[in-house]
């Protein structure tokens, strides 16, 4: 089936249709990453938002099954999907479905047959930018997700626990990608998963990690206040992603929409004070303006290509915060040892 991108500056781009044949709207972003779709597709930082994959061929290993744990939650979250070309047919021994049939199956609109190479250099020189998916000739509204509350989308309703360890971790579940979850688990956590609009210092644990999740984080007032009595006290706390950025709010910090974001396996880092760079994973679209860091909390990584900040440490509680993903899935595995400094944290206390 014929279907067309339209980007909210007028550009076209022609394609044909591959996933659910509904038009769809949303913010179109882009990844660089070559590997690990099915991870994408299932992260909820990518609610609302239709994602453009740089890599020229997608779906050519299939999608794994979810009692694998390599899907990052239990559903597709993307708006839609833009490629320059899908893999008709998958091998792999862990394939259960193609992704053909698994986005229509989710109801997912896709397009193939898009210059991506285009659509990304467009969105690098432009910003990233609302756009739809058209299949044939019918239309949708345009749809902004960064104004909505998608925190109660993606969050668990009720609170879920898992693990048998003597310290408790309170996950704070704002879209929490499953290997999150898992990385404590795998360090002997006891885990409290709770909903994104819980009473964060009411719950017993003894640390909370704040998760990733999606939209501008600037809107969740009500979770900024939380985020803030919790600072206050001793407890360690580790935000990542989204929940870097609520802690830089609730301390006073400000936030600012980046020009296309950082998203993919491949951005590089360097820990601030020494030469050592390290590659990480990212899915974001907001950044900490470090010229509003006081002297109480402390640039702990900073990005290799446009200097923006990648994490914060208190100077003088178990307070700390990564802009990248340390659980790495999909991507490279040299930040997992921020989940070590913060069992190092937890066990000091």
């Amino acid at each position: 089936m014929n279907s067309r991108v339209e980007l909210q500056d007028g550009t076209v781009c022609f394609g044909e249709s591959f996933g659910a044949t509904r038009p769809v709207a949303g913010e179109v972003v882009f990844n660089t990453g070559m590997v690990g779709y099915p991870e994408s597709l299932t992260d909820p930082s990518y609610r609302g938002q239709i994602l453009v994959f740089t890599y020229p061929l997608v779906g050519n290993y299939g999608v794994p099954s979810g009692r694998l744990s390599r899907l990052e939650s239990d559903e597709v979250q993307v708006a839609g999907v833009i490629v320059a070309q899908f893999s008709r047919f998958h091998r792999h021994a862990d394939a259960d479905a193609s992704l053909q049939g698994w986005l229509r199956d989710a109801d997912v609109p896709a397009i193939s047959g898009i210059d991506t190479r285009f659509l990304t250099r467009h969105l690098r020189a432009h910003g990233s930018m609302l756009g739809k998916i058209l299949p044939d000739d019918r239309d949708v509204a345009w749809s902004n997700p960064n104004d909505l509350n998608l925190l109660s989308e993606v969050s668990i309703k009720e609170p879920v626990e898992s693990g048998s360890g003597a310290k408790t971790v309170l996950l704070v579940d704002f879209g929490c990608k499953r290997s999150i979850e898992t990385s404590l688990l795998r360090r002997g956590f006891r885990v409290k998963r709770v909903p994104w609009n819980c009473c964060i210092s009411n719950e017993a644990a003894d640390a909370v990690l704040l998760s990733n999740g999606p939209g501008d984080p600037r809107h969740y007032s009500g979770v900024i206040e939380q985020v803030a009595l919790e600072l206050a006290g001793d407890r360690p706390v580790l935000g990542v992603c989204l929940g870097h950025q609520l802690m830089a709010l609730a301390s006073g910090c400000e936030v600012f929409k980046l020009p296309y974001g950082h998203r993919g396996q491949n951005q590089p880092c360097r820990e601030v004070g020494t030469r050592r760079y390290f590659i990480t994973s990212q899915n974001h679209g907001y950044a900490v303006d470090l010229a509003t860091i006081d002297g109480v909390w402390l640039p702990w990584f900073e990005n290799g290509n446009d200097g923006t900040c990648e994490g914060l440490r208190h100077s003088q509680k178990p307070h700390m915060s990564v802009q990248f993903h340390p659980e790495a899935r999909p991507g490279p595995n040299d930040t997992a040892f921020v989940f070590d400094r913060f069992l190092e944290l937890i066990h000091a206390k």
